[in-house]
């Protein structure tokens, strides 16, 4: 995700603009824009702050570069604001659950969505100050039948606005209310997210999984993310969200070619 706040909050627009660049000669695909954290312990804000915060990158980026740009927000007026900016893609980490608009919101622009599976609460974080936040001891009664279940429900919430399969793509939400154990077995059975029908995304990278498994600092996690991003691959994921792209670029297009002749 190409977040556009600098330390203060404020929109830094030329050093998006050159970090966008940089995504972009890299080969990058879509650039992922959202104002908002995600992070266990984030603070929540408001959908007029968002906007003010990712509102002119969208603007900025859409008319400079060639790529595909996805808003990560789960509010419908932000959405809106976004496509009208110039946004191709709604990223929804929560799945059409949050706010009963949205789904109404990507039907009416005809752009695709990324629903993504999510039972972060924090009743189940866990937060250390070196290796970051986790949950533990998160309920599921079948870790992959719960995921593909509620994924599917997802889909049928877009499917009753309006929203076509062909503009539908699951995020099984590695590190969104799964323990670390919980993570890795669903980068290695990725595949049964894949055989539900529709294009899979998923987002390993630098994630505390990653950390707790390996005891390492997020800025020490490359490797990590580069073993669970070919794996992903291997198994069947179809987009790469990441951070480090030149690197992980690399490490994708290597699976693609060993994996899937591309």
């Amino acid at each position: 995700m190409l977040s556009p706040t600098d330390s203060n909050g404020k929109v830094s627009l030329l050093d998006i603009l050159a970090r966008a660049r940089e995504f972009a000669a890299s080969g990058v695909d879509i650039i992922d824009i959202g104002g908002e954290s995600t992070r266990p312990g984030a603070e929540q804000i408001g959908p007029e702050d968002e906007m003010e915060r990712v509102l002119p990158a969208i603007r900025l980026l859409s008319s400079e570069l060639d790529v595909l740009i996805s808003i990560d927000t789960y509010k419908a007026k932000v959405a809106e604001a976004g496509i009208q900016a110039g946004a191709h893609i709604v990223n929804d980490v929560w799945s059409l659950h949050a706010d009963p608009e949205l789904a109404n919101v990507i039907a009416i622009n005809n752009v695709p969505v990324i629903l993504m599976h999510n039972r972060s609460s924090w009743a189940h974080a866990q937060v250390k100050e070196r290796l970051g936040g986790r949950y533990v001891g998160v309920p599921y009664d079948d870790l992959m039948s719960d995921v593909k279940r509620e994924l599917l429900e997802s889909v049928s919430l877009a499917h009753e606005a309006g929203i076509p399969d062909d503009h539908i793509i699951l995020d099984p939400g590695i590190g969104f209310g799964k323990t670390v154990e919980q993570n890795l077995e669903l980068i290695d059975r990725l595949e049964e997210i894949r055989l539900l029908g529709y294009p899979v995304l998923f987002g390993p990278s630098r994630k505390s999984f990653i950390g707790y498994t390996l005891d390492l600092s997020p800025d020490q996690r490359l490797e990590g993310t580069a073993a669970a991003a070919a794996v992903g691959i291997a198994r069947g994921g179809d987009i790469l969200r990441v951070h480090d792209v030149s690197f992980m670029s690399r490490v994708a297009r290597m699976t693609d070619a060993i994996v899937r002749r591309v």
